[in-house]
C-alpha cells in the first residue's frame, strides 16, 4: 500500500481542475480512484484499509464562501485508531511524522475546536489540524472520526469561511490557530476575535480548551507555556502557569490572602510529576492534570475561575492570557475559542 508520505506528495501535486465537476473526474482519475456515488454523497474508491475518500460538495453552508467551485474538499481517511483520546492522538503523531517528512514543516497549525470548517463539529478527543498552504489548494491533515485525514481543498473557500466567522459574538470561533514566516502564508488573513462576556462564558471556553489539550499537542508534537495574569486593584499579577506538552500542568502563584489549598489546589508533595517542570517551591501550589483523556476540563476551569475571583479579579476580561504563549515554536498562534485578551 502506498506510504502516507506519498499519498501526501501525490494531493499536493494534483491538478484538481478548479474543483468543478469535470475536474474532479479529472482529479480522481489522475489519482487513480474510481469515483462513485453512495446515498451518503460522492466518494472515490481508494484501495486503502482506512475507507474511501469523501468529496464534499458545497452546499447551504457552503455556498457564500466559494467562488465558482462545486466541491470544498477532498477528504482521504488515512489511518484508523481506538476511539480513545490517547490512541487518537497517537495515530495524529504518527502521520504528522510522515508526512512532515515528506512535505516538510507545515506553514499552519491549530486546533478547529467545537466547530471544524463549514460548521462541522470537532471530535470530542480533540479538533487538532496542520496544513501545508498553497495556491490555489491547501493540504490539511485533520482530525476526523476515526482516525487522521488528509484533505486536499481550495483554499479560497476554506479561509473565506474562517475569516467570516470574527463577528464579536460569543463563540463565534473556537479553537487556535497558528502561522509561521512561511512564504506560503503571504496574503493569509486573520478574522476578528470575540470577548467573554461573563464568568459561565469564562468556565466553558476554558473547560473545552483544557479537557482536549495533552492530546491535541501530543498530536501535533508542540509544548505550549501559557501564563495568566490577574487584573486587580494590586494590578495584574501572574496567577496561573498552564504548561502542556505529553501531560498538562498547571501551577498557582496565589496572593498571600487567599487559601489555594482550599480552594483544591495541591503541591509537590500531592503531585510530584510536576517537580520536572518547576522547582519544588515555586510554584507551590499545581495540579498534575494528566495526559490524553485524562484532565478533567470542567473541574479546572471551576478552578482557575474561583481562584482568580478570590484574587480579586472582578470581571472576565481581568483574566489575560500572556503574550508569551503566542509563540509555540516557530508559530504565531491566537486563541480565538478562549474569549480572553492577550497582553
Amino acid at each position: 500500500m502506498e506510504s502516507v508520505g506519498d499519498l501526501a506528495r501525490r494531493l499536493v501535486a494534483a491538478n484538481s481542475g478548479g474543483w468543478t465537476p469535470d475536474g474532479v473526474k479529472a482529479l480522481a482519475s489522475g489519482l487513480g480512484w474510481a469515483l462513485k456515488e453512495t446515498p451518503a454523497g460522492p466518494v472515490l474508491d481508494t484501495g486503502r484499509s482506512a475507507g474511501d475518500a469523501r468529496l464534499r460538495p458545497v452546499g447551504t453552508f457552503e455556498e457564500r464562501y466559494v467562488g465558482g467551485e462545486s466541491y470544498v474538499e477532498l477528504a482521504v481517511p488515512v489511518l484508523t485508531a481506538e476511539p480513545d483520546d490517547a490512541a487518537q492522538a497517537a495515530a495524529f503523531r504518527e502521520v504528522r511524522r510522515e508526512v512532515t517528512a515528506a512535505l516538510g514543516k507545515p506553514s499552519i497549525m491549530g486546533s478547529h475546536g467545537g466547530m471544524g470548517p463549514f460548521y462541522d463539529s470537532g471530535q470530542l478527543w480533540g479538533s487538532p489540524f496542520l496544513r501545508w498552504r498553497g495556491r490555489p489548494d491547501t493540504l490539511e491533515l485533520r482530525a476526523g472520526k476515526a482516525g487522521p485525514e488528509l484533505v486536499l481543498q481550495p483554499t479560497d473557500p476554506a479561509e473565506n469561511w474562517f475569516w467570516r466567522q470574527g463577528v464579536g459574538e460569543e463563540y463565534s470561533i473556537s479553537g487556535y490557530f497558528g502561522s509561521n514566516r512561511d512564504h506560503a502564508n503571504a496574503g493569509l488573513g486573520f478574522p476578528g476575535g470575540w470577548t467573554a462576556r461573563s464568568w459561565q462564558t469564562v468556565t466553558r471556553t476554558l473547560a473545552d480548551f483544557l479537557g482536549a489539550l495533552p492530546a491535541e499537542t501530543t498530536a501535533l508534537g508542540i509544548r505550549l507555556g501559557m501564563p495568566f495574569y490577574g487584573r486587580t486593584d494590586r494590578g495584574a499579577p501572574l496567577l496561573f502557569d498552564v504548561v502542556c506538552a505529553d501531560r498538562l500542568a498547571i501551577g498557582c502563584f496565589a496572593p498571600d490572602d487567599i487559601d489555594p489549598a482550599a480552594l483544591g489546589w495541591g503541591t509537590v508533595a500531592e503531585h510530584p510529576d510536576t517537580a520536572s517542570i518547576w522547582s519544588d517551591d515555586d510554584p507551590v501550589w499545581r495540579v498534575d492534570a494528566g495526559g490524553p483523556g485524562r484532565p478533567k476540563g470542567r473541574e479546572l476551569a471551576e478552578l482557575l475561575v474561583a481562584t482568580a475571583r478570590a484574587a480579586g479579579v472582578s470581571e472576565p476580561t481581568g483574566l489575560i492570557v500572556g503574550g508569551e504563549a503566542s509563540y509555540v515554536d516557530d508559530y504565531h498562534v491566537i486563541y480565538y475559542g478562549l474569549g480572553l485578551p492577550t497582553g
